[in-house]
């Protein structure tokens, strides 16, 4: 198929974002670039009143997104790449500028952008037919900070190749090891695994360094993506990754529908992850062919709406300004990490600085399903246990942690409700 090079309109994307001088409210200088009055107006269930800080798990949905997928079921409903009647052809099309849209936004070609469940799936797909290419012996690299989603599959193909898993320690400062990463990539190393930024420690990995460790041996990179592309800009290009993953219900999108780019190069030599209808070009009782990417990995019927919402989900990132998204996160995180370091008995995980808009810590004495149980009778909404990150909690010498995790729609008024819920918390341990 062509692909189709215009972007979906503008439909009912919102009002400006942009604010040029800093507000006050309630005579705090909580200054910000984004006019979060209007933005919050966007996210419908933000309306309840709920104090929303789990955005690391899944962001709340702005009525765009919402209205896009409404609006496929039920004016533009039909199968892609299918039908040569007006209906379909429609649906194709937008389908289409939504694999170009995503494109565009992370700087890849085309061809290069698959459509899957999610991060997850993205990542079983790579370990699945990269793992076809390994040989006894070979090396698979990951960090000791990654999500269960980049570890398990990677777990499974090693025993299944009887190849050898390795893991990349961390410094005492929540940062990958660069030195041992040095020492463990050999021409033995054949896939580097690892997380742009961490979902726990909100490390941000320096993943430009790590590709080229791994090319000059002849390696694979590939990028879990999923807490990153949602929060600053990412190009592809300029980190040379063979491929990245990434989920569209984290960044403002629906759930049920993620991306796996992929260096067009190397796509074309994998096998698919999946066989059926739509990646065939064609069957006979005996033999079939492939067909051309990124369909090839595409099987079935695809999450029709999920695309469209996906891509009005990144029109509306875009017209905020993803330098602005990075810059609204990283203002929100060093609040956080001011207002929470005051907190007597805290531990705080992960690096102060180059850090992502997410704050893991610890209450002494205190569980965190106690802090996040008492947190949600208050009204406010955060991560507590070991966030599929259990393998990191062990080295760490804890069993899990509570998490505070933010999106555009989040306000510095939100991480004081945090710090005073925190104090509650406190008072019924005392």
């Amino acid at each position: 198929m062509t692909p189709v090079a215009e972007r979906i309109g503008s439909e009912r994307q919102g009002e400006q974002f942009l604010k040029k001088k800093a507000r006050t409210r309630n005579g705090n200088k909580h200054s910000s670039v984004l006019d979060l009055t209007t933005c919050r107006k966007d996210f419908p269930l933000l309306k309840s009143g709920i104090i929303y800080l789990d955005s690391s798990a899944t962001t709340q949905k702005p009525q765009v997104v919402i209205d896009a997928m409404n609006r496929y079921y039920e004016e533009e409903n039909a199968n892609v790449h299918r039908g040569i009647y007006a209906l379909s052809e429609q649906a194709t099309q937008k389908y289409e500028q939504a694999h170009q849209i995503v494109a565009d936004f992370i700087n890849a070609e085309f061809e290069e952008i698959i459509f899957t469940k999610g991060t997850t799936e993205s990542l079983n797909l790579l370990a699945s037919s990269l793992g076809k290419l390994l040989q006894p012996g070979d090396e698979i690299l990951l960090t000791e900070m990654e999500h269960h989603s980049n570890i398990v599959p990677w777990q499974q193909t090693a025993k299944e190749r009887q190849a050898i898993l390795k893991y990349i320690p961390l410094t005492s400062k929540g940062t990958v090891d660069m030195a041992k990463a040095k020492q463990l990539m050999t021409r033995k190393t054949k896939i580097v695994s690892v997380a742009h930024l961490s979902n726990v420690l909100g490390t941000i990995n320096p993943i430009k360094e790590l590709a080229q460790l791994a090319h000059s041996q002849g390696a694979v990179i590939i990028v879990d993506a999923a807490q990153s592309v949602p929060h600053m800009p990412v190009d592809v290009k300029d980190l040379d990754c063979d491929f990245l993953a990434f989920s569209g219900h984290k960044m403002l999108g629906p759930t049920g529908m993620g991306v796996l780019y992929g260096k067009k190069q190397l796509l074309e030599k994998l096998s698919p992850y999946q066989y059926g209808g739509g990646m065939i070009k064609e069957v006979t009782f005996q033999h079939s062919m492939w067909n051309d990417l990124p369909w090839k990995f595409e099987a079935g019927t695809p999450n029709i709406a999920g695309a469209l919402g996906l891509a009005a989900a990144i029109t509306y990132l875009k017209k905020i300004g993803m330098e602005n998204v990075a810059r609204h996160g990283q203002e929100l995180v060093q609040y956080a990490l001011q207002q929470l370091s005051a907190i007597p008995g805290i531990t705080i995980l992960g690096p102060r600085e180059h850090r992502g808009p997410l704050v893991s810590f610890t209450l002494e004495g205190i569980h965190s399903h106690d802090v996040g149980d008492i947190a949600g009778r208050n009204n406010v909404a955060v991560r507590a246990g070991h966030h599929c990150a259990m393998p990191l909690h062990h080295q760490l010498g804890i069993s899990g942690s509570t998490r505070a995790s933010f999106s555009v729609y989040n306000t510095k008024e939100d991480i004081d409700a945090l710090v005073a819920v925190l104090k509650k918390v406190k008072e019924v341990f005392q």
